[in-house]
Parts: structure tokens; sequence; C-alpha cells
């Protein structure tokens, strides 16, 4: 049979311990949502990308591309607002480099209000190069 003493260790143990579990559990969820959101924006270039190398006539124009960039961000769920998408080569040349970059910035949830000194946001990027068809 445990004594009082006993049961009393074992909740200050758990007051000592549930702070730093929290702390763990948040992180995970907090870079598990962020790596998801760099994830879409890499597709999302990856598709504007393609969309805009593809071989067509006429052309695909920047905001041709861009409107990919957006239909796929809005398609997984990410929201387009505060989105920056830069399309450089668009229509160019075979051979010739067609740049997309998406960025966004990433408001943390939890972790600034836990870890002291952390900044409350990020800039995530996504960047592809391909080659005009």
């Amino acid at each position: 049979m445990k004594s009082s003493s006993d049961r009393g260790s074992a909740a200050v143990e758990f007051a000592l311990v549930l702070p730093l579990l929290l702390m763990v559990v948040l992180g995970i969820v907090e870079f598990g949502l962020l790596l998801y959101r760099e994830a879409m924006l890499a597709t999302a270039s990856r598709e504007g990308a393609r969309a805009g190398v593809v071989l067509r006539t006429p052309k695909p124009t920047a905001g041709d591309i861009q409107a990919v960039v957006q239909n796929v961000l809005a398609n997984a769920g990410v929201s387009s607002d505060r989105t920056s998408i830069t399309v450089t080569g668009s229509g160019g040349s075979f051979g010739t480099d067609l740049t997309v970059v998406v960025e966004q910035p990433y408001r943390f949830l939890f972790l600034p209000n836990l870890v002291p000194g952390m900044k409350a946001s990020i800039t995530l990027v996504g960047k592809t190069v391909m080659k005009n068809e």
C-alpha cells in the first residue's frame, strides 16, 4: 500500500514534467503544420512551372501561371492570403528558364508563447526552375 507521501511525490513529478511534455507535443503539431504548408507551396510552384513550360500555342502568360498556383493552393486548403507569386521567364523560347517562386508568411500558433525569444513568424518559400519546351 502506498503512503500519502508517495502519491504526493508522483503529483510533484508530474507537475514538473508536464510543461516539457506539452512543449514537445505542441512543437510536433506546430512543425507538422509548418512542413505541410511548405510542401504545399513547393507543390504549387512546381505545378505552376509545369503549366508554364508545356509546349502549347499561345504560351501561358505569367497571369495564367499564377492562376494555376492559386488553384493548387485552394485545392490543398491553403489560404492564398498574403501569398506572393513571382513568375520570371514566362513565354520564353525553347531552353530558357522559367522560375516560379511562391512565398507566404507562416505565423506560429503556440511556440512563441512557450519558448522565450522565438520569432512569431517566418516566411516559407517554394521555388521551382524548369526549362521552357
